[in-house]
């Protein structure tokens, strides 16, 4: 599994979170190795290699309702559904680290917003 930490952004928002691209490690990069122990666990909970999803989950794990899902739809509100099909559609292009802002990805705001640990 590719895993990348996200700050998700929205006005007055900050969320930290973990993108999991679900497919065995390093799938999609030049090693020609994979990990089978992954592959198998993957393929016996019920995932598709072909079109891999993408799990959301918060960093902050305070409860067990809702923490996590690869359903984008899934999510109450605006906030976690426009951010994790925005995840999903650019999943490799993130860096770990990177900002998700929601109101830039609506057009509410001209710039993206910068990260809360260089301010």
């Amino acid at each position: 599994m590719i895993v990348k930490a996200i700050e998700i952004r929205d006005k007055g928002t900050f969320i930290p979170a973990l993108a999991i691209k679900m497919v065995p490690y390093p799938a999609g990069k030049n090693e020609t190795w994979d990990n089978e122990a992954e592959r198998y666990l993957l393929r016996r909970a019920g995932y598709n290699f072909q079109d891999p999803c993408v799990v959301l989950c918060k960093m902050e794990c305070s409860g067990v309702d809702r923490n996590a899902t690869y359903d984008q739809y899934a999510w109450d509100g605006r906030t976690y559904p426009v951010a994790h099909n925005y995840i999903i559609e650019h999943f490799d292009e993130l860096e770990s680290g990177a900002i998700v802002d929601v109101e830039f990805i609506l057009g509410e705001t001209t710039e993206p917003k910068k990260s809360e640990r260089v301010s």
